[in-house]
């Protein structure tokens, strides 16, 4: 399995790497979110741009984008705007989700760029083709917010994003038991030893599924995410705490 190294920062070997999300409305509030997360552990940045109400605007989001990128220096930048039927804040058609990621990769701003794999028709290839085409690398991706899909569904959905060229396969699953959690590392722990060429990032929300976000490096899990304020899903730890708990587990 081939690494993804981003600026300073390589993804698919070692600890899992800490992803911080920057959620807020308007400018001033993002602003603050940006020094704090700079603050924290965190090994890259998301910026959660579907919380921004100034998103449709281009010149609002450029210039939200130029701050993002001076404040965090060389932390790597993530662009992520997760659409309603994913779990994300706003609602958006397929052509200008499609046309929104397109113009954040051209932009020289991002380092990388959320696509959510199963977006209708050939809008995620398009995304993909277009950022690699800028040199942006791109994580694709997959959440259900209701349930936990069979471990050879799971597996299924991470190898075609494999097959569409992501740079990174990501999944967010929903656990309703116990087994379902086990169901989310087994699928992740198949993928990575018998199909996976690409760091794959797996992850079971909510309380019941906190431990996939600590075992990464046993299992096959590249980045967790942690938040420093307000987090962007269930089950999102302090990504002090998790640094903490990385750290330990790490030395064992």
């Amino acid at each position: 399995m081939r690494t993804v190294t981003v600026r300073n920062v390589q993804i698919g070997t070692g600890r899992p790497k800490i992803c911080v999300p920057i959620t807020g409305k308007e400018e001033g509030e993002i602003l603050s979110a940006a020094k704090t997360v700079k603050a924290s552990p965190a090994d890259l940045i998301e910026w959660r741009a579907d919380w921004f109400e100034g998103i449709f605007d281009p010149e609002r989001t450029q210039k939200m984008l130029q701050y993002l990128r001076n404040t965090l220096g060389n932390l790597p930048l993530l662009f992520t705007f997760r659409t309603a039927e994913e779990g994300g804040e706003k609602e958006i058609d397929v052509s200008s989700y499609a046309g929104l990621n397109i113009r954040i990769a051209q932009s020289g701003m991002a380092d990388l760029i959320d696509v959510e794999a199963f977006t209708g028709g050939d809008a995620a290839g398009e995304v993909i083709e277009a950022a690699h085409s800028a040199g942006v690398k791109v994580i694709a991706s997959n959440h259900d917010f209701h349930k936990t899909p069979p471990r050879e569904e799971i597996v299924s959905r991470l190898v075609k994003m494999q097959e569409m060229g992501a740079d990174i396969a990501k999944i967010a699953v929903m656990p309703q038991s116990r087994r379902d959690v086990i169901t989310l590392l087994s699928a992740t722990e198949e993928m990575t030893s018998e199909h996976a060429r690409i760091p794959v990032i797996t992850m079971s929300m909510g309380k019941t599924g906190v431990i996939s976000r600590i075992c990464g490096e046993t299992f096959g899990s590249a980045v967790t995410f942690g938040s420093a304020g307000r987090s962007s899903a269930p089950g999102q730890l302090d990504a002090g705490k998790l640094d903490t708990v990385l750290s330990i587990l790490d030395k064992c």
